[in-house]
């Protein structure tokens, strides 16, 4: 089995590689690696979709790496290989994002990423740090997961899903924020689960022994 966490210059992929590889080690999930090669992506059995830095740039990165989304897609979609996106990785799936101007997501689950407006200046934007995981809905993805567990979070825009459905667990910073988006064969976590501590990794562990 292989796990590949796609390197398209956006972030530093050095933890998240580090705690996919340790958990795929103590689970038997096989092998993990970072790519940026179209032909590597498309033997992958599973993709990872990491994202640090604001909508447009990340998009933009990701397709000035001629083939990856279209590895991404083959893989994603037609194989319905599982795929986790991480943060700004996981505000792709929406529509479009709005931040500084309107830009085009994957439109895989749909909705929008929205500027996070607190209801009071008690909180902070970005919203950065600890705060409690609400799940939701079940999945697969919270096994050994009890609802009120914390992770870590950084970001100052937000997914404002289209079907409710879609949001297995929310966070709150004066104001819902989704947490964790999926369906079908797609996660997506706003939170970064490789600096979530045990939280975070029994759900990269879940991840990887994932058989949507």
């Amino acid at each position: 089995m292989l796990t590949a966490i796609v390197d398209y210059d956006s972030g530093n992929l050095h933890s998240a590689h580090k705690a996919f590889e340790r958990m795929a080690r103590e689970t038997g999930a096989g092998e993990v690696i970072v790519t940026s090669a179209p032909e590597t992506l498309l033997t992958a059995d599973r993709i990872v979709l990491p994202g640090d830095g604001a909508f447009p740039a990340c998009r933009q990165a990701l397709f000035d790496h001629t083939g990856i989304f279209e590895a991404i897609e083959d893989v994603v979609l037609k194989k319905a290989r599982p795929f986790m996106g991480i943060c700004i990785g996981m505000q792709m799936l929406a529509t479009r994002g709005l931040e500084y101007q309107p830009t085009e997501g994957f439109d895989w689950i749909s909705g929008e990423v929205q500027k996070i407006t607190p209801s009071s200046t008690l909180f902070r934007v970005p919203h950065m740090g600890w705060n409690t995981l609400d799940i939701e809905h079940p999945h697969p993805l919270f096994e050994g997961i009890d609802s009120g567990k914390h992770c870590y979070f950084v970001h100052s825009y937000h997914f404002v899903v289209a079907d409710p459905a879609m949001r297995l667990a929310r966070t709150d910073h004066g104001g819902e924020i989704t947490a964790v988006v999926g369906r079908d064969n797609l996660v997506g976590v706003q939170f970064h689960p490789e600096k979530s501590q045990q939280t975070g990794l029994r759900m990269i562990a879940n991840f990887l022994n994932w058989s949507p």
